[in-house]
């Protein structure tokens, strides 16, 4: 039961492994196999055919008749399931086109049944232009919709996935647009603060308004359309709305028919996807997973993971013992042309599940920097105090951070310690990486601050002591980088050349902590040392430099006004 992504999987896995086997397809959709996670492309004009997302690479469509002639599979779309007999062995289901009840038993059966939207309870989501789903049918009205109305201004309700996917795409096609998010930040499930707040900063430099820890209270309209939403930080006028505030599992199927379901509202299933029920596999958006990292179960709707799961679930079906042994929460997202991934747990998923975490954050460029094309990457590694085990990373930048994403996914998998990491054989030419990758730089970076020789400040921190008065800034950056962009606290900066240093330190303040900046905070951590050099211990870096400050900076032809930094004497 379901034809997108856990089932179809399942099904032609099956198929290879015993040609003789009777295969039925159940789906109460009229569309089948597709592509999901590409309508945002296909709503920004990049993908050209709504088709694409439902065809094979050489353009023929997953259909009925592709599955009936290429793999003698039968799939019955139109087909809602409506009761599971474990008893009888056997799953009642309405043509929806003839209104039929049909009863199809079984062997073996799969519940793919995937996930629904949620649509939370706020008034005014009925509008018709009001959006919530995120099917080919969905994606096809939005798009008609932007097509033919023209659109000026769009709210979207929800910063996951899907809302940067689509905040993105409506800027693609010209509209003004506003993410609402109930939490302080972006990708909030994905990203701790301090990188979240990076994402908002890309979104605002590409056009995107972004109002974080806002409620939204109704969605007003004038006759049957929908003109503003209005929220507990003021109203947004709207000539679309777009709200995509996560999904829930699509279990009542499972649940009616006895099945075990976990306390994150999935169907419960073991390491072979059996569900408690015999000789029922379930997968997909459906199911919780457990996380290899905190071994707890979780809740990780992805077509990649579904695939996974239904390939498993087709080996035990054919007598091949296969395991799915978990998760890790591995994303990757484009947000303009900047790059957001994660893998493992975030800091603050580290510390709920009882480890004693610790952070560590750099900035680098993702090939040589003489190499043309060079971008940075602000890489959050979170270990294991002690043990100096990965447990999990972030990613944010402009920079080729999916290929170093994959990587630190295996490290976490495997339970590699941030030595092992940093020793690690990694490929390197001037087009593909620095002589010592990003991810060494962040693996030897961590392994400094575990050993105590390094203290880092996380930009949220950094904000924090200075504005308090407890820290001041050292900018040890040319006078030429200073005038360009520099950090918003002149009056709490020394700026200081690192060739110039040495002759200048001893006139650094004492009685405050000195918090270490620079680009990408490398000539930073030289500083630091040289300051411990004559006994001055309150120094600190700001991880991530002045490219990872993830806040408001003063550059030159700011409309902030016409301060600039200046050469301060300490």
């Amino acid at each position: 039961m379901g034809g997108v992504a856990c089932g179809p999987k399942a099904a032609a896995r099956l198929r290879r492994l015993d040609p003789s086997a009777e295969i039925t397809v159940l789906e109460m959709g009229s569309h089948i196999s597709y592509g999901a996670c590409g309508i945002p492309y296909y709503v920004a004009g990049l993908v050209g055919r709504l088709e694409d997302l439902f065809s094979t690479p050489v353009g023929v469509p997953r259909d009925e008749t592709f599955f009936k002639k290429n793999k003698a599979i039968e799939f019955l779309t139109m087909h809602r399931a409506e009761r599971v007999d474990p008893r009888a062995k056997a799953v009642e289901a309405r043509d929806l086109r003839t209104g039929e009840l049909k009863v199809f038993p079984y062997d073996k059966l799969v519940i793919a049944t995937g996930s629904t939207p949620f649509v939370p309870p706020i008034p005014g989501l009925d509008l018709e232009n009001v959006f919530t789903r995120w099917d080919i049918e969905g994606a096809k009205r939005l798009k008609d919709f932007i097509d033919s109305e023209r659109p000026r201004r769009a709210v979207m309700v929800g910063a996951g996935l899907i809302g940067m996917e689509m905040a993105e795409a409506l800027r693609i096609r010209g509209l003004e647009v506003t993410v609402v998010e109930a939490l302080s930040w972006p990708l909030p499930k994905l990203l701790d603060e301090e990188m979240g707040l990076l994402v908002q900063k890309k979104l605002e430099a590409s056009g995107v308004r972004f109002v974080g820890g806002a409620r939204v209270l109704e969605v007003e309209g004038e006759g049957a359309r929908a003109r503003r939403v209005r929220t507990d930080a003021g109203a947004l006028e709207a000539d679309l709305v777009l709200v995509a505030v996560g999904v829930r599992p699509n279990v009542e199927l499972a649940r009616q028919a006895g099945a075990e379901i976990g306390s994150l509202g999935g169907i419960r299933v073991d390491e072979h996807m059996r569900t408690s029920i015999p000789d029922v596999y379930a997968g997909g958006d459906c199911v919780e997973s457990r996380h290899l990292v905190s071994g707890r179960y979780v809740y990780q709707p992805m077509g990649s993971t579904a695939n996974r799961h239904g390939r498993t679930i087709a080996d035990n079906i054919a007598g091949i013992p296969s395991r799915f042994k978990g998760v890790l929460g591995t994303a990757v997202v484009k947000v303009f042309e900047t790059t957001v991934a994660r893998t493992g747990l975030s800091e603050r998923e580290a510390e709920e599940a009882g480890f004693k975490a610790i952070s560590s954050t750099i900035t680098a460029l993702d090939k040589a920097h003489y190499y043309p094309g060079a971008k940075p990457i602000t890489i959050k590694l979170v270990l294991e105090r002690g043990s100096g085990r990965i447990l999990g990373a972030q990613i944010v930048g402009e920079g080729v951070a999916d290929k170093r994403i994959d990587v630190l996914a295996s490290a976490v998998w495997s339970g590699m310690t941030v030595d092992e990491l940093a020793d690690l054989d990694l490929a390197y030419s001037p087009p593909y990486s620095s002589a010592l990758d990003p991810l060494t730089h962040a693996a030897n970076t961590a392994r400094n601050k575990l050993a105590g020789l390094l203290k880092g400040r996380k930009p949220t921190e950094a904000r924090e002591l200075v504005e308090e008065g407890r820290a001041i800034i050292l900018d040890v950056r040319t006078p030429k980088e200073v005038e360009e962009v520099s950090l918003p606290y002149e009056e709490c900066t020394c700026y200081v050349p690192l060739g110039k240093l040495r002759e200048m330190m001893e006139s650094l303040p004492r009685d405050r902590e000195i918090i270490a900046t620079c680009k990408i905070s490398s000539r930073a951590w030289d500083a630091v040392c040289t300051l411990k050099g004559i006994g001055i211990e309150e120094a600190s870096i700001l991880e991530g430099g002045v490219v990872g400050w993830p806040f408001r900076c003063e550059c030159k032809g700011s409309k902030e006004g016409d301060e600039r930094p200046k050469q301060a004497s300490p």
